[in-house]
């Protein structure tokens, strides 16, 4: 679905692996048409009901365990059965199927398996079988557009279908987690595309694309002039340094029977961060590639959003530009205006980030957006305090904070609150100019952030998530190096909250 990228010519093999075909049954797993069939089995539970011979005689001889991670193998019946240990069943929460789900998918890859029917567990919900979908499918994952052949010690083959064995009600379920799943992948496509790729055309052209597929979606993209022309001086002044077109990215969806206040996601998508004239250091700089995630996240939301058909209005702006230095870059010292008329003095142009997203939250407010959402890769400080197990999140409205924290619960991208006080704003202060963008001191460094953006947004509700942490490199069994798509399926719990 991705469009064609423009700076990297010729043929190329797919960028990720490819869907698996997904379905839930309600037949026995000995009955599903599956090679390997897995099982979890809990510490201190014996074995579950309708297991081979074989298989239970691992279980009964401790070759099969319950402790969590642990794997085990037996044939009968024509087939693979992969006994999952899932640890301690009172302690076991959906994270832990996604867990499970990415353990035993590792094995699948030794195994060359085809078809897998995963069992739900005994007295497992709506929930666990998600979970079982998003962990197996997140898992599989492999970005290889750009490697001309698959390397020699890479396993043969994969998964193609997963089937859940569950009871009818959750059929719906299965299909879900499988669509947002999907989704999350094509987020971390975006993600793992270098700059070179990956521009902000290029970003803009695919949401294009996407509103052109997807029923009831559409899309508008605007360039370095409209940027002008709607007094963007923010935004255009991280986008004046690079060649490259800017690209300010308006989505709108309208689900049938929609009601309950517009939701506006805004996400800061700079396609690439050198930090400008204050340049970043050559360590690791390749990794700035990944400063779009917050974008690749609320777009690949909105489009899941709009396929689930929930019955909500949603906006969605994307800020989409490069940061570079070069003779027309913006300087340290420079004054700007935003959009709402606030000016800003940008003492350190690697704090671009909050410049892009201050005129793409003034437009959100000005497309309708009732309650606010923007997530952005906005400080390296929320590393520091959080480390990447967390989110860090700042909110004007509590209401708001708790449907952003209970949807982090469901999905296993947990976030945690971090203050706004008036004491925060007064470090915000400008010398020359209302506000400034980098304050000396570097107290709160991720608060500071929050505390300049709560500027434009007025009296809407509004939240802003720092994923710096965890949009890569995430270090979850199902999600490991590189892109983790982090923000697409609390995204879309949050609108299913709203949807009701």
């Amino acid at each position: 679905m991705l469009v064609d990228p423009p700076l990297c010519p010729g043929p190329r093999r797919a960028l990720s692996s490819s869907p698996m075909k997904v379905s839930s049954s309600p037949k026995p797993p000995a009955d599903v048409d599956a090679d390997t069939v897995a099982i979890g089995i809990f510490e201190s539970a014996g074995a579950p009901e309708g297991l081979p011979a074989a298989a239970a005689e691992l279980i009964a001889s401790g070759e099969a365990r319950g402790s969590a991670g642990a794997l085990a193998l037996a044939h009968a019946d024509g087939r693979r059965w992969l006994l999952v240990g899932l640890g301690k069943r009172e302690k076991w929460t959906p994270e832990g199927a996604r867990v499970a789900a990415a353990t035993a998918a590792g094995r699948l890859r030794e195994l060359s398996t085809a078809k897998l029917c995963w069992a739900l567990p005994e007295g497992a919900g709506e929930d666990v079988a998600e979970a079982l979908v998003e962990g197996t499918l997140l898992s599989l994952y492999r970005f290889e557009g750009f490697k001309s052949a698959r390397a020699e010690d890479e396993p043969p083959g994969e998964p193609s279908e997963l089937t859940i064995a569950c009871p009818p009600e959750l059929d719906g379920a299965v299909a879900r987690a499988a669509l947002i799943a999907t989704r999350v992948n094509r987020a971390r496509d975006l993600q793992n595309r270098p700059g070179n790729d990956l521009t902000p055309t290029s970003l803009g052209e695919y949401a294009q694309r996407l509103a052109e597929e997807i029923p009831g979606l559409t899309a508008s993209v605007e360039g370095r002039e409209a940027l002008r022309e709607r007094g963007m001086g923010a935004f255009s002044a991280v986008a004046q340094g690079s060649a490259q077109e800017p690209a300010l990215i308006t989505l709108r969806y309208e689900g049938p029977g929609a009601a309950g206040p517009t939701i506006g996601f805004v996400g800061k998508a700079v396609t690439f961060d050198s930090g400008g004239i204050s340049l970043k250091p050559g360590a690791k700089m390749a990794e700035m590639k990944f400063d779009m995630s917050g974008g690749a996240a609320a777009l690949e939301a909105t489009a899941a959003i709009a396929q689930l058909e929930l019955p909500l209005r949603l906006v969605t702006v994307i800020g989409a530009t490069e940061n570079l230095p070069s003779g027309s870059a913006v300087k340290p010292g420079d004054i700007v205006m935003a959009s709402n008329g606030r000016t800003i003095e940008v003492n350190n142009t690697d704090a671009e980030g909050r410049l892009v997203l201050a005129d793409c939250l003034v437009h959100s407010v000005s497309e309708g957006a009732e309650r606010i959402v923007d997530l952005a890769t906005l400080t390296g400080a929320v590393i520091i305090a959080l480390g990447s197990t967390y989110a860090g999140v700042m909110s004007n409205d509590d209401d708001l904070f708790a449907r952003i924290e209970s949807a982090g619960a469901q999905t296993g991208e947990i976030v945690w609150r971090l203050p706004l006080h008036e004491e925060y704003d007064a470090l915000i202060k400008g010398k020359y100019a209302d506000l400034d963008n980098a304050p000396e001191g570097r107290k709160a460094g991720t608060i500071v952030g929050g505390a300049f953006l709560s500027n434009f947004v007025g009296d809407v509700p509004w939240a802003h998530v720092d994923i710096a942490g965890s949009a890569w490199d995430l270090g979850r069994a199902y999600v490991g190096k590189g892109a983790s798509g982090y923000g697409v399926r609390l995204l879309v719990e949050l609108a299913r909250g709203f949807a009701g």
